[in-house]
């Protein structure tokens, strides 16, 4: 894996504390980030120095001090779409004599995305007009004229039964898979639902086999519904892990809790290996190095829909919480937390996602992976995106300019050191790359990776679930014989 992270000015605004005023010597000397000399062999810093080609190193000024929510949210300001108390009984009434929608499990988690602020400066479900900017240009235009990244549609399907019944009301209630009133949608327009279009434009194939599009897209309703959203209550899962769910506020305070003067996110869906640690280690190191004093991570594994064959998410989190036991991340510099929303494996167009719902939680540093939110092509065998596509286009996206990214090496298992370490060209016979797919064969298979790929309490959680799963199986075919 080969890990990129976003470098761009940080303007005054982005160092005062919010209600500050900056001072104009700032104003005339916008501050910039040091490029280190061991990252120019990188073919992305020349990518990265076109977008501005002004960059040059900086001097950091000794009684400088950075804020961690110093990144403002898109927009300007956090979205958050809770009904206040006060409110609550009365629009809970109304809810009742509005015509009802019915939310599948993954509507409820973009319900729960939207509603904190992580798709701000969204206020609902997009009506047609934000649609079809985030179909075919993946950004927002504003009121005043600036972009915004949203590289992915969230959008509401209904079939024509719930169309019909809707009618002409402009408000709707929407209903819980567990058929409770959750929340509301008022000012609502309906539009119709092209599927093979949204599926072509988001994942560039209409392939049959895709995850997101098979379990979601296929079975929805031909309309889409859109309008501004309210909640009656912070959605929550009951599923024990409910006190990971930090909101895009919660993080803020808490960076600000520990005086973050950065903080770098990394996103993944599989179980943290050494390799990843190496390379979380190492990116704090080289914050250090830049002159930051505290950054923080934030460890933030993606807790919305996933396919079948990816690890759960109560086994992922059982397995980052024996990494901090075990040392091999710091505690007092990490923070764990579930970022809910679903995944689409669309590659290139969904990471663009990733990075910019970060920005809303106040990470001014995102790390991005080897082929992030790709997979293997559903019909073919090959890759679904070029691997290095992703890193690419997070460099060049609009509306992701105040997000930071310096590149980084690949890690890979180093068979000499016995240990996970950054690949050497010059010794590439004494490398070993272990994919994700590669470690869940492992753990399903009973055999041990190498010494020094994973904690080895962190990999008896998987070896265990993948027991689980055998044990499961063979049950369920001695009760299909004994039928």
């Amino acid at each position: 894996m080969s890990l990129l992270i976003r470098s761009s000015y940080l303007s005054q605004s982005h160092i005062q504390p919010r209600n500050s005023k900056p001072s104009s010597h700032t104003n005339q000397t916008p501050l910039k980030l040091v490029f280190l000399s061991s990252f120019n062999h990188n073919p992305l810093v020349s990518l990265v120095n076109k977008r501005n080609p002004t960059m040059q190193p900086p001097t950091f000024p000794p009684s400088m001090t950075v804020k961690s929510s110093l990144i403002d949210p898109d927009g300007g300001e956090l979205v958050e779409l809770m009904v206040s108390e006060s409110e609550i009984k009365l629009k809970k009434a109304e809810s009742e004599t509005m015509p009802k929608v019915k939310l599948t499990k993954i509507d409820l988690e973009w319900v729960h995305v939207i509603s904190e602020g992580w798709a701000s400066p969204l206020k609902g479900f997009m009506r047609e007009d934000e649609y079809l900017q985030s179909l075919h240009f993946n950004s927002l235009r504003l009121k005043d004229g600036s972009l915004v990244n949203m590289s992915l549609p969230i959008v509401l399907a209904i079939d024509d039964d719930t169309k019909e019944q809707i009618g002409v009301s402009k408000n709707v209630a929407l209903v819980s898979p567990q058929g409770d009133v959750i929340g509301s949608l008022r000012s609502v327009e309906i539009y119709k639902h092209n599927k093979e279009e949204r599926i072509a434009r988001t994942w560039g194939t209409t392939s049959p086999g895709l995850p997101y599009v098979e379990e979601h897209i296929t079975p929805s309703g031909n309309w889409l519904i859109g309008g501004d959203l309210e909640i009656f209550q912070p959605i929550k899962y009951n599923d024990g892990l409910d006190h990971y769910r930090l909101s895009p506020k919660q993080l803020r305070k808490e960076f600000d809790n520990r005086q973050a003067d950065a903080v770098f996110a990394f996103q993944l869906r599989n179980p943290v290996h050494n390799g990843h640690a190496l390379l979380m280690n190492d990116t704090r190191k080289r914050l250090l190095e830049m002159g930051y004093k505290n950054p923080i991570l934030l460890l933030h594994p993606l807790g919305g829909f996933t396919k079948a064959d990816d690890v759960p998410l109560d086994v992922r989190m059982e397995q980052h919480s024996k990494v901090l036991e075990d040392g091999v991340l710091d505690p007092e510099t990490t923070i764990v937390s579930i970022f809910p929303s679903p995944m689409h494996y669309a590659g290139p167009t969904e990471v663009q996602w990733h990075a910019k719902a970060r920005i809303n939680a106040g990470a001014n540093f995102y790390i991005v992976g080897r082929d992030p939110a790709g997979m293997g092509h559903p019909t073919e065998k090959r890759d679904l995106y070029d691997p290095d596509h992703g890193k690419k286009v997070l460099s060049m996206a609009p509306g992701l300019e105040k997000l930071n990214i310096l590149p980084f090496r690949v890690a890979a298992y180093d068979t000499v050191e016995k240990k996970m370490a950054f690949f050497d060209p010059s010794r590439t016979k004494e490398f070993l790359f272990i994919s994700g797919t590669k470690m869940r064969t492992y753990a399903r298979t009973g055999e041990s990776p190498p010494d020094g790929f994973m904690c080895p309490s962190g990999w008896n959680v998987l070896v265990k679930y993948y027991e689980s799963l055998q044990e499961s199986d063979e049950s369920s075919k001695q009760q299909q014989a004994v039928v």
